[in-house]
């Protein structure tokens, strides 16, 4: 949660079947409160997810939801006013990604390839686009190929002070069909159409719009200038006026990342490129700073790595070296200027937790024990939650401390299965090495 000191977990209890949204301390473990219990609330019976407003002050709770493909999902949505004890529908149809805006008085969401916000103090729902149509056009949400290889499905994004949206639109009128019979519950099986491009076939045509919510005007993006074919993301920086876009080439060996300067008619300039003989890879890693600075990280010294740019994309300062992996990049600590990140500094069949400083100096490994760490961190980054195992320990959970990696509690230790396993005569693991082409492999 905001305050980095607690943490929220979502309980079912199958005997009465109500579910409750809890609090915990994370230093202790106990319970401190109970923000949304089922069986208080009248006209919800369970929930299957909730997510908060960045202000926490709001829930959106999740239920009936219905999978499209592998990530994607419509479901009904209610909103919940933790001030008010207030509960919302957002919608009777079941509707795709609602995302609040910055300050939690709108919801935006994607139903019937279209776009719309409701204003969550007036109960209003705006239509912002009108010309989706299934398998046809397709108003800020993916495709099924965007999702598959790009692991998205929202393709829209509020700026920061909530008047603007920016989106993705596709147009699949040229895409080829595919026919899949699903079998279900039925005598016969029914058929699903789809667009569905196989190789050398035609992608979905994308194109970049900005919806302002002052004007109640749509403006299209010009991306004429760069590697235009696939927009796999978008993201606004902290100025409100300012959206980075990343596009890639159909060969997806060509990366440009371009900033949309919507104050100044829709005017655009490239910040960053990333070019390789075979394959950039795309991911969620960029990070704008206060000051519009940013961090990437980048493969293009072989290995994978973080990098700062100031806010036109130059005077590149590398924050991590050597012939090893960046695996996961965590985030950046405004307040103490600490970056946290996972990587094989310790040898490539291993993970470890590591906080370095913005200028790549202080680096400090958080995690002691040899073998796979993987950290998730508060929202002010002071803890994190580390899973560790290896080739003869099972999953243990402990609560570090950030700052030092210091064990706060054990969480589970598994100890009974271990000394379960030691009844068994299990063969004891070995690693080897093979030298190929001149590369040591595992």
């Amino acid at each position: 949660m905001n305050n980095g000191k607690e943490y929220s977990v979502y309980n079912y209890d199958r005997k009465s079947k109500n579910s409750t949204i809890d609090v915990y301390d994370y230093k202790t473990g106990d319970k401190v409160r109970t923000l949304l219990n089922t069986a208080e609330i009248e006209g919800i019976d369970y929930i299957i997810s909730y997510q908060f407003s960045d202000d926490e002050t709001k829930l959106l709770l999740a239920t009936k939801l219905k999978q499209i493909y592998r990530r994607s999902s419509v479901g009904i949505y209610y909103v919940y006013d933790l001030n008010l004890k207030e509960l919302t529908l957002v919608s009777d149809h079941q509707i795709q990604e609602p995302t609040f805006n910055g300050d939690s008085s709108k919801l935006a969401y994607g139903y019937n390839n279209n776009l719309f916000v409701k204003d969550l103090n007036s109960g209003e729902t705006k239509q912002l686009t009108s010309d989706g149509k299934v398998n046809r056009i397709i108003n800020g949400i993916t495709d099924w190929v965007y999702e598959e290889e790009f692991s998205v499905v929202r393709a829209f994004d509020w700026n920061i002070s909530g008047d603007k949206i920016a989106f993705i639109r596709f147009d699949e009128t040229e895409v080829p069909e595919f026919l899949m019979d699903i079998m279900g519950n039925e005598l016969y099986p029914t058929q699903q159409v789809f667009k569905y491009p196989k190789a050398g076939e035609k992608n979905a045509e994308v194109s970049l719009h900005i919806y302002d919510l002052k004007t109640d005007q749509i403006s299209q993006v010009d991306l004429s200038g760069f590697n235009n074919y696939y927009i796999p993301r978008i993201k606004w920086t902290k100025d409100s006026s300012l959206l980075s876009v990343q596009l890639l080439n159909r060969p997806q060996n060509k990366l440009d990342l371009i900033l949309v300067d919507v104050s100044n008619k829709n005017a655009t300039s490239l910040l960053h490129q990333e070019s390789d003989d075979a394959y950039v890879s795309v991911n969620d890693d960029l990070t704008f700073l206060k000051n519009n600075k940013f961090i990437w990280t980048s493969e293009k010294s072989g290995w994978n790595h973080i990098y700062l740019y100031d806010e036109n994309g130059k005077n590149e300062q590398q924050i991590t070296s050597g012939s090893w992996e960046v695996t996961s990049y965590y985030g950046f600590d405004e307040n103490t200027g600490l970056l946290f990140y996972n990587s094989t500094q310790n040898g490539s069949i291993n993970r470890d937790v590591y906080s370095v400083s913005l200028k790549g100096k202080k680096t400090k490994r958080l995690t002691l024990k040899t073998g796979f760490n993987n950290a998730s961190f508060s929202k002010d980054f002071s803890y994190f939650i580390n899973t560790y195992s290896s080739a003869t320990i099972p999953y243990t959970y402990t609560l570090n401390e950030s700052k030092n990696g210091k064990v706060v509690r054990e969480i589970k230790n598994n100890k009974d299965l271990v000394n379960k396993l030691k009844e068994y005569k299990i063969s004891p693991k070995e690693y080897s090495t093979l030298l190929i082409n001149g590369n040591l492999l595992n």
